[in-house]
């Protein structure tokens, strides 16, 4: 069996996971299923629930694609890999609750191969995952990151605030000038020290993603809301379709390189609005996410004192 193929069984095992641990929290609807096949090479597995207990909407999505040339959005930063054959496979998953409280979160697992039929054949491995809270609580942005820290251990002292730092300037919406969320960890080019190591970690990250979001679904599931507060994170969820359009590598990928666009898209939520030129109340609830959330921050530096 292959590296890939190793990479392959994990993932599948993750999404299977995942799934049955997501429906048990939603306790209403349950996800469908769609395989599909790539034109070009490859398929996957599309996995997605609708109008659950929870659950607005959650994408849980596997694929394994291949060709012969590496698409645009994958050779950016490495343009020796142009015109390389390749593979590719990945878990991505974004999860869209009803409850403003509850957040939404986004994770993805990749691992590519380029080049297999050259001299010098290259892998990595990408990924990463993060929250984006419309009404944030500091005690579950603690527990997030303090998650994540905990799933980098291995990798040594320094990884954990590396990925940190590199998912504040990722998910960072340029034209905005603010975050799109609280951040988590993200990792791409992983191919150091070793194969062994480096999937060792990626299954930690991996199987700390439910550890790290199941807790914080449990205590704001029940949270109640109105009208006021399911307009504003339908408003919020505009930056999250803004960035998944403008700048998410995977959404790119996917479309350059032939891609099922229905998988691709289910990123994006079911419901949303814009309003032109809004502004939160400054003494509202609204506005602090503005002011105190969205923007990069040590969170665990002083846990205690930011609770």
């Amino acid at each position: 069996m292959s590296p890939t193929d190793d990479v392959k069984d994990y993932l599948l095992s993750l999404q299977n996971r995942i799934v049955a641990e997501l429906e048990f929290l939603d306790g209403k609807a349950r996800f469908a299923e769609d395989q599909w096949d790539r034109p070009g090479g490859g398929g996957g597995r599309s996995r997605v629930l609708h109008d659950g207990g929870v659950f607005e909407q959650a994408g849980v999505n596997f694929s394994d694609v291949h060709g012969t040339e590496m698409p645009p959005s994958a050779t950016k930063h490495r343009p020796e890999l142009a015109g390389k054959a390749f593979r590719a496979v990945g878990v991505s998953l974004v999860l869209h609750p009803h409850n403003p409280y509850v957040p939404t979160t986004h994770a993805n697992f990749r691992f590519f191969s380029a080049g297999a039929d050259s001299a010098k054949p290259v892998w990595w491995f990408g990924g990463g995952y993060d929250l984006t809270p419309f009404y944030p609580f500091m005690d579950d942005v603690v527990h997030w990151h303090e998650t994540a820290r905990s799933a980098c251990a291995a990798l040594g002292d320094d990884a954990y605030e590396r990925y940190k730092a590199w998912c504040d300037e990722y998910f960072f919406l340029k034209h905005r000038n603010e975050t799109r969320g609280v951040g988590g960890i993200f990792f791409d080019d992983l191919n150091e020290p070793d194969f062994d190591t480096c999937f060792a970690f990626v299954r930690d990250a991996g199987d700390s993603f439910m550890k790290a979001y199941r807790p914080i679904v449990e205590r704001r599931r029940k949270h109640r809301f109105g009208a006021r507060q399911r307009d504003f994170q339908l408003y919020r969820r505009g930056r999250y379709v803004e960035f998944n359009l403008l700048y998410d590598r995977g959404t790119l990928f996917g479309l350059q390189s032939g891609g099922r666009t229905e998988s691709i898209l289910m990123s994006l939520p079911p419901l949303v609005r814009w309003a032109y030129d809004w502004s939160p109340d400054p003494d509202s609830d609204e506005n602090r996410l503005y002011r105190d959330y969205l923007r990069p921050r040590d969170w665990l530096a002083d846990p205690k004192a930011a609770r």
